[in-house]
């Protein structure tokens, strides 16, 4: 690795990312419908360490498919790039929502997040509690130590809306019973979505689009913070704390240097300075649709990506005519 931290992303690397997640999801969207979770996430997965393998940057996975020990490739720890570029942190998730690929359901997403060097929480594949709202609010408007009642509230009032003009976004998980009749008996509605809740968390960002004001619940740690790099992108807010089920996820925590297990996380906290953030739709969903297959050998896809440093938001749709780039995703 040739080079010392940067003093910043180089802007070159947006539209460099936007092609690391296009090949994955292109990749990933071969199998969708085709009721193979493995081979779908094993196509991203190889398709986005070829891309990020040409990147001029030298990479850290912080955020990745596992640990070393349970992951293939593109395991935490893992050093990706040609070397020749600024010391990053990489999150990532070639495919979010094998499942909803598998199945040809909405929202399933190729996602990849870069920043300074140091700079991301290396969250462990534990379990974190999350609330998220978009931009437009004053600081602390929603806490994660308020009850959802109050919370719901709170986003009504500072909207100028009813409650009942609030929607929430939540896993549907047994786990979120109670959440979900709760949310349910202030009026509120509920939208509940099967997996995929980084793109939970990215449609509070345009709740005019998607309908969603709020995300709230328990998922994954790593998709927490995936889905931090885009509300700082975005001005909005996001809270989460770790829930550790057994004692091997403590340990597991701690060998990741997480000490205190009671700590509420900002989406500040979770991604420090400036990052880049690049999300390609694998199927239709809320925000991007997924890859189209066009008879003649085209192929069409539907990008997020976003900057923190400028706040500036691009939705790319691109038709790919040089399929031979694709050849070895096929």
């Amino acid at each position: 690795m040739t080079e010392p931290k940067s003093a910043g992303l180089d802007r070159i690397l947006t539209l460099e990312l936007v092609r690391v997640t296009e090949r994955a999801a292109v990749a990933a969207a071969r199998w969708r419908g085709r009721g193979d979770e493995k081979a779908a996430d094993q196509a991203a997965v190889d398709a986005l360490r070829r891309e990020l393998n040409n990147l001029a940057i030298a990479g850290t996975v912080v955020i990745g498919e596992g640990e070393r020990d349970e992951a293939p490739m593109l395991y935490i720890g893992e050093e990706v790039g040609n070397g020749h570029g600024p010391r990053v942190d990489i999150a990532l998730d070639p495919l979010e929502g094998t499942t909803i690929c598998a199945k040809n359901l909405p929202n399933s997403l190729a996602v990849v997040a870069i920043a300074e060097g140091g700079s991301l929480l290396h969250a462990p594949d534990v379990y974190m509690d999350k609330i998220a709202v978009g931009p437009g609010y004053p600081e602390g408007v929603v806490d994660l130590d308020r009850s959802p009642t109050e919370n719901i509230a709170a986003i009504a009032a500072a909207k100028g809306v009813r409650v009942e003009e609030v929607t929430a976004c939540i896993l549907d998980r047994p786990r979120h019973a109670k959440l979900i009749e709760e949310v349910r008996a202030t009026g509120a509605a509920v939208r509940l979505i099967g997996d995929g809740d980084v793109a939970g968390v990215i449609d509070v960002t345009d709740p005019d689009t998607t309908g969603i004001d709020i995300y709230l619940g328990v998922g994954g740690a790593p998709e927490g913070v995936l889905a931090a790099a885009a509300l700082c992108c975005t001005g909005g807010q996001m809270q989460g704390r770790l829930v550790t089920q057994s004692e091997s996820q403590k340990a597991r925590a701690l060998r990741m240097g997480v000490t205190d297990f009671d700590k509420k996380y900002t989406h500040h906290e979770m991604v420090r300075g400036e990052v880049l953030f690049a999300a390609t739709g694998v199927t239709d969903g809320n925000m991007l649709n997924g890859v189209r297959f066009a008879r003649d050998g085209r192929i069409t896809t539907e990008t997020l990506v976003m900057r923190s440093s400028k706040g500036t938001i691009r939705f790319i749709k691109a038709t790919h005519r040089e399929l031979e780039k694709f050849a070895a995703e096929s």
